[in-house]
């Protein structure tokens, strides 16, 4: 009777340690964008505020239908804020900066982008198409307080680098816009199910 106690402990215990180890899984999110599929993995650990506000815009479809508004080769590649009329898209509130967390803007990476004012990230993010040391927390100041890393790529990597190979130009007053539409045709959460199998 003890022997068969412990064997039921025992399973508990490790059905415990299994729903623990799911739940701290890092969430992932597949952009599918009219040049391929872009898979992220997130960092709610390191950036929680900024992995739930990117969570939010995606559960709400606000980033279907979006561009990528702003490609620079050897730079990066940026999108979040305008419809395929580039109309600027309504958003919510600006979240704190996470940029001392560590993350660095290195290639593959996914941040958010701002204005001058620190704390001014909403729904726009870049993914580095280099790494961008300079991006990077230095400082307190406007200048130096950099830009928050909150995720990476992990599966599209060669999307991004296409992305990244369009001709651009100006359009509505702003630079380096795709000639041709880089569409966000829907942004979702993956599954654990998904993926095992993308793994």
């Amino acid at each position: 009777m003890v022997r068969s106690q412990c064997v039921y402990i025992a399973l508990l215990l490790l059905v415990a340690v299994v729903f623990s180890a799911n739940a701290q899984e890092n969430p992932r999110v597949v952009f599918e964008t009219n040049m391929g599929d872009i898979e992220l993995e997130l960092y709610p650990k390191k950036a929680p505020v900024s992995v739930a506000n990117f969570l939010d815009y995606v559960n709400s479809g606000f980033y279907t239908n979006t561009i990528f508004h702003r490609v620079i080769a050897g730079f990066m590649i940026q999108g979040g804020g305008f419809d395929t009329d580039l109309n600027r898209q309504s958003t919510n509130d600006p979240i704190v900066n996470e940029a001392t967390n560590g993350l660095r803007n290195d290639r593959g990476t996914l941040a958010y982008a701002r204005t001058n004012v620190i704390n001014s990230a909403t729904s726009q993010f870049f993914i580095n198409l280099v790494d961008n040391d300079y991006l990077n927390y230095k400082n307190d100041t406007p200048q130096g307080y950099g830009y928050a890393v909150f995720g990476k790529v992990v599966k599209g990597m060669n999307v991004v680098d296409k992305i990244a190979r369009v001709k651009t130009g100006v359009q509505k007053g702003m630079n380096d816009v795709p000639k041709k539409p880089v569409i966000v045709l829907g942004a979702s959460v993956v599954s654990s199910e998904k993926k095992e199998e993308s793994d």
